[in-house]
């Protein structure tokens, strides 16, 4: 599970390699799927199942992550890559941000991020945070899952970026526009829309994960972020039409 989730993230071994910034401790408790999970020498933390070892372990990251470089701004977002431009999928749990990504994969863009986009506000550069894409349901049949290496876990599945149709992106790359995803089951026919820098910069604001870390509570730099790109709302209904409106009018305008 660990090699799946998380060997893109890894950076080799040798001499030159800087040390571990952060160490985890997993260890089977008890009989069972029962794990305890120990961050930095912490107390351990009893885990059911490999789901929650996961959730745990991702969580433990993220705010680490969070802490080490506090003049970036986190956002919970998909990042995907074409020509050294970076497109991001916002939006809430459930509405399809991680299932149009794994579609548009499929249209030849790179993968970056499937749920967090670290951003250098000062450059508006992005950079990769490569672990398994996470899907909460099966892909529709024209967009199927590889054959092997997919890990199913609970209510969820990840693929490897190694098994990704578009294969892994760049370590970093300029933000080009945010597209604010929200699924409609009813909704066949998808629709596009460009939005403003004050819509997008309030969405993008609850996107944000470490607002308070920046100055004005983070609305300063969300804003700033949300004036200087290209922003749209998405209501995705079938995901071939879908990704191929977002191709021709999103990637499509540079």
């Amino acid at each position: 599970m660990l090699q799946a989730n998380f060997s893109a993230l890894a950076r080799p071994a040798g001499r030159d390699a800087a040390p571990a910034a952060w160490h985890y401790d997993v260890r089977r408790s008890g009989a069972g799927e029962s794990y305890a999970l120990s961050c930095r020498h912490g107390p351990a933390l009893p885990l059911e199942g490999l789901d929650d070892l996961l959730h745990a372990l991702e969580h433990d990251l993220v705010v680490s992550l969070q802490h080490r470089r506090p003049e970036w701004l986190f956002l919970h977002a998909a990042v995907l890559e074409r020509g050294g431009r970076g497109y991001l999928l916002a939006g809430d749990s459930g509405h399809g941000k991680s299932t149009t990504a794994w579609g548009l994969l499929h249209g030849g863009l790179a993968y970056l991020s499937d749920e967090l986009a670290p951003i250098d506000p000062a450059g508006l550069r992005v950079h990769a945070y490569p672990h398994a894409l996470c899907m909460k349901r099966e892909p529709p049949p024209a967009f199927p899952l590889p054959r092997d290496g997919v890990q199913r876990l609970g209510r969820t599945l990840h693929v490897p970026v190694d098994r990704l149709p578009g294969g892994p992106g760049p370590a970093t790359c300029t933000v080009a526009a945010i597209v604010f995803v929200r699924h409609d089951r009813a909704r066949a026919e998808p629709a596009l829309r460009r939005i403003g820098p004050a819509e997008a910069g309030a969405r993008l604001y609850t996107a944000t994960l470490n607002a308070l870390a920046h100055p004005a509570a983070g609305l300063d730099v969300v804003l700033g972020v949300a004036s200087r790109v290209r922003c749209y709302q998405l209501e995705t209904g079938e995901l071939a039409r879908s990704c191929a409106l977002f191709l021709d009018e999103v990637v499509g305008a540079g």
